[in-house]
This record gives structure tokens, C-alpha cells and sequence, in this order.
């Protein structure tokens, strides 16, 4: 009697230690960082995709920049070639590594999109006003789709930090996954430089 009393006593114990461990909420939490992932690197493809038909459309402008060309399509190359899997979301190293490729990448089609401004056949032709909306809602799409992944990542990164759910990330080794960061804060802190000429 004394014996199936203890029994129970434990597994009661057992049972309850279970329910407040956390381990169910970051098999949950892990699974969505990893679809938000997933469609912040659909984004970035898409992006990556439009690039080749911008560049081939400007190329048309005899008088283009060719510098500004080569940026976009070196940053390309560049965010493109790195190898990204669910592993990255635990690497810090690499996972800044792919931001910052990223953030190249933006930097360079941004300059781009500066610059055929100064180009009146660019401005006129159809097809790269197409390719410019389509990149800027791509670049809506891919915020949207950082913003859901920041959101997982910190509902994933408060049960890990949070008592008693901390304990169960060391025992099953769930560590804080990385996030989006602003990468240059002085560069987003200047004001734009604002041109009222007419061209």
C-alpha cells in the first residue's frame, strides 16, 4: 500500500514537473522561427530573382554607371552564394554573416534605383517601371516577412530565458536564437538629402 502510494505520489510529481518544463512550447516555438525563416529566405530569393532583369534593363542606357551595375551584381552574387539552413537561426556568426550579405545587397539596389533617376529613357521605360514596382513590393514583402520572424524569435527567446522553461532549455540545450538587427544606425539616423530640382 505504501509502495503504489509513493508510486503515484511520484508519477503525480512526475506529471506536474511536465506540464510547466516548457518542452511542448519549444518544439512549437521552434517550428514557427523556422517557417518564419523560411519565408524571409523566399523573400530574399525573389528579390535575388528580379536582380538579373533590372540589371539587364538598365544595361540598355548606354551612359549608365557601370560601377553602380557591378555593386548590385557582385552583392548579389554575394547573398546569393551563402548556404543557409535551419542551423543558421542557432549560429549568431552565421547568421550575421547572411544579414549582412543581405544588407549589401539592399544597399546596392537602393544606390541603383538613386542613380536611374538622373536617366529620363529609364524613367520612361515600361518595362523597368515594372521591375521597380516589383521590387519595391518585394522589399514590403520581405519586411513583413523579418517583422513575423522577429516576433517568433522573441516569443521562442522569452521561454527560453523564463523560469521554469529556462531549466528545460539547458537540459535539451534550446539556446536563444539570433535575430534582425539595425546594421547601421548612423546611416538610418541621417536625414535624406532631399532634391527639388526639376529634371
Amino acid at each position: 500500500m505504501k509502495l503504489r502510494f509513493l508510486n503515484w505520489l511520484f508519477g503525480a510529481t512526475l506529471a506536474v514537473l511536465l506540464t510547466g518544463c516548457g518542452y511542448n512550447d519549444f518544439q512549437s516555438l521552434d517550428e514557427q522561427t523556422k517557417s518564419a525563416w523560411s519565408e524571409v529566405l523566399n523573400q530574399y530569393q525573389r528579390r535575388a530573382d528580379l536582380v538579373p532583369n533590372i540589371v539587364a534593363t538598365v544595361k540598355g542606357e548606354a551612359a549608365f554607371e557601370q560601377d553602380t551595375l557591378t555593386r548590385v551584381v557582385e552583392a548579389r552574387a554575394k547573398a546569393t552564394s551563402m548556404q543557409v539552413t535551419p542551423e543558421t537561426l542557432n549560429n549568431p556568426e552565421a547568421f550575421a554573416k547572411f544579414q549582412a550579405a543581405q544588407g549589401e545587397l539592399s544597399s546596392a539596389l537602393s544606390r541603383l534605383m538613386v542613380v536611374t533617376e538622373n536617366y529620363p529613357n529609364l524613367k520612361a521605360n515600361q518595362g523597368f517601371q515594372d521591375l521597380r514596382v516589383q521590387l519595391e513590393g518585394t522589399e514590403n514583402r520581405i519586411t513583413v516577412a523579418r517583422n513575423r520572424y522577429i516576433l517568433a524569435v522573441q516569443a521562442y527567446n522569452v521561454l527560453a530565458r523564463s523560469f521554469p522553461s529556462n531549466l528545460t532549455a539547458m537540459v535539451f540545450g534550446y539556446s536563444v536564437k539570433p535575430t534582425f538587427s539595425v546594421q547601421n544606425e548612423a546611416q538610418i539616423s541621417t536625414p535624406p538629402a532631399v532634391n527639388f530640382e526639376k529634371k
